[in-house]
């Protein structure tokens, strides 16, 4: 019999994927899913596996009485990212602990959160494995984030750690590298740090995998494609697939530092750049018996029409 799945975040960027991949992953016969969504009508028919639609609002916790009765397996796909600290606070922190409490009590069996390599604070970060580099969230949504997943490590549930996540609705990470070469005018050259990168797509199959593997998963695990990416390639990719106009002779990173003094937001994407993120595999693929996906170039190149769309109205 196949476990009874509650996702949060359902109509997300990352949510939607991972409803999408349940979907596909029974066949003809997809896992019994309920969706728990502050706003149910945001939900598209094409994300709805014949979905049970529950509203509930991790900003409120009384609304989330009841929502897990039946489920065996919780898949938290939602968190808050904005300017807010207290409600970023309020959803992440405080959510996710009413979520769980609700969780034990109703019997479910596992819990899988989807966090973020973020909770680590600023690099290097050099081939380092889960739970090797301390804690040091340095943004008020890290901060949240990496309490809620002390909750669910208590509880002895999942956490999984992407690094950059892109593909079709993302808004940060490749749009952020578009707006730092905006701002530089010119590609970055000799930028060789690396970075872990992983598909939503692939990520979204890798949380529905932990939910339903046989196996027993607890613990943290980093969720990322094994091979990084330099930094120089992420920007030239990028580049190249949003065909951005470039006039400048390409500068290297302290010639980069110099240009964008002044600009606090670009010095900060490109400090983040010029260092190691590179969070290795666990074995975490293997384990759950999930395919990571393309290669960053892959990606690009799949999901490259959406972002020029998007980076155009932009």
């Amino acid at each position: 019999m196949s476990p009874r799945i509650l996702v949060t975040g359902g109509s997300g960027f990352v949510g939607g994927h991972v409803v999408a991949a349940l979907r596909e992953s029974g066949g003809a016969t997809p896992p019994p899913v309920r969706l728990l969504l502050r706003d149910p009508a945001a939900l598209t028919p094409d994300r709805a596996p014949a979905a049970d639609v529950v509203r509930g609002d991790l900003a409120d916790p009384a609304s989330l009485r009841g929502v897990c009765e039946g489920v065996d397996v919780v898949l938290h796909c939602a968190s808050h990212i904005g300017d807010d600290p207290r409600l970023t606070e309020t959803v992440n922190d405080h959510g996710t602990r009413a979520l769980v409490e609700e969780a034990t009590r109703a019997g479910a069996t596992r819990i899988v959160y989807v966090s973020t390599a973020a909770v680590y604070g600023r690099g290097p970060f050099t081939a380092a494995l889960p739970g090797e580099p301390p804690l040091a969230p340095t943004s008020p949504t890290s901060r949240a984030r990496a309490a809620a997943e002390r909750h669910v490590l208590d509880a002895g549930g999942a956490v999984l750690r992407p690094h950059l996540v892109l593909g079709t609705g993302d808004r940060w990470v490749v749009p952020g590298l578009a707006t730092l070469m905006g701002a530089l005018k010119a590609r970055l050259k000799g930028c060789e740090a690396r970075h872990s990168v992983v598909d939503v797509r692939a990520l979204g199959r890798a949380v529905a995998a932990a939910g339903l593997s046989e196996h027993g998963l607890s613990g943290v695990h980093h969720v990322n494609r094994p091979q990084p990416v330099n930094g120089s390639e992420l920007l030239d990719t990028v580049a190249d697939r949003l065909g951005l106009r470039l006039p400048g002779a390409p500068v290297d990173v302290d010639e980069a530092r110099t240009r964008l003094a002044g600009q606090p937001r670009a010095l900060h994407h490109l400090g983040m750049l010029a260092v190691d993120h590179w969070f290795a595999d666990d074995g975490f693929w293997d384990a759950v018996g999930a395919d990571h996906g393309v290669g960053f170039a892959g990606s690009m190149a799949e999901h490259g029409p959406w972002y020029g769309e998007f980076v155009q109205r932009g």
